[in-house]
């Protein structure tokens, strides 16, 4: 396995496996790798092949992350993600420094986003507002440095996705995106690196977000419901729970993010709860 931290390393490697028609499969993570990372790298690999080659990168991205926000502590430990990355496999880890990413001082502070503005608006959007702008942005980078055929992201972040579906689509990249299942927990959590903040009082309470969306299963398991009921029955059962603060509750169309008015079969939902200063965020079709 090769670790490489140059932008300039990086591209010249994948240029060399596109002229040589070599697949390349691509997870893009923030380092503190899970089962549910890994579970993508594997992913990668299947659908390259064992002739292909599977990119790791692994990068905290600034720019995604609000003032507010928990980036100066957001959990690093490249020396465990080397090991497991190596351990399944992967070819690639491409592990830059913001200054890769981000020049300073050439002509001028970097000036230059990408920006999704249909599906990026709601939820995650709402909450943070630079984030999505911070993501667009660096995946964009990161697609015309690694030069994937395909890449993979996780359905736990489900607007994520969609969002880099959307990029992709609307501005030509020759990227297939695969979306694969989420990962978790023995009693449903689902896999998160922000998971490692959790005090054992908060975590105990953290299955509130899987447990409100097996609730929301269940009202809309005969016949479709109100959205506007089911949001005030799940806001209700998540302030049951003294560590849990809700921030949102969306009851949406999986292919626009349009919110519904009534949800049944197909709908899907998403939330994001706080458990003490933790936010976490989870989602299913229901």
């Amino acid at each position: 396995m090769r670790i490489v931290k140059s932008v300039a390393a990086m591209q010249r490697l994948a240029k060399r496996w596109q002229n040589q028609k070599v697949r390349v499969g691509f997870v893009p993570t923030m380092g503190y790798l899970h089962a549910g990372h890994l579970s993508l790298v594997r992913e990668a690999r299947r659908v390259v092949g064992p002739r292909g080659v599977v990119v790791v990168s692994i990068y905290v991205n600034p720019t995604q992350f609000g003032p507010k926000e928990d980036l100066s502590r957001y959990p690093r430990d490249f020396a465990r993600d080397k090991m497991l990355c190596r351990k399944e496999g992967a070819d690639v880890i491409f592990a830059p420094e913001d200054r890769e990413m981000y020049p300073p001082n050439h002509g001028g502070a970097f000036s230059t986003y990408v920006v999704e503005e249909a599906l990026s608006r709601g939820m995650e959007g709402a909450s943070r507002p630079t984030h999505f702008r911070g993501v667009t942005t660096v995946v964009a980078k990161l697609f015309n440095i690694v030069l994937p055929e395909v890449a993979v992201f996780g359905a736990k972040d489900f607007q994520q996705a969609a969002v880099i579906r959307r990029m992709v689509r609307d501005l030509n990249f020759p990227v297939k995106i695969v979306v694969a299942a989420t990962h978790r927990e023995p009693d449903g959590l689902a896999m998160s690196s922000r998971n490692k903040y959790l005090s054992p009082v908060e975590r105990e309470q953290a299955t509130v977000l899987s447990q409100a969306l097996r609730m929301a299963k269940q009202s809309v398991k005969r016949k479709g419901v109100s959205a506007v009921k089911l949001k005030a029955q799940i806001k209700q059962f998540i302030g049951s729970r003294p560590a849990a603060r809700l921030d949102y509750i969306e009851l949406f169309d999986p292919q626009t993010l349009q919110p519904v008015t009534k949800a049944g079969r197909g709908t899907r939902m998403a939330l994001a709860v706080y458990l003490g200063k933790t936010r976490l965020i989870d989602n299913a079709v229901l």
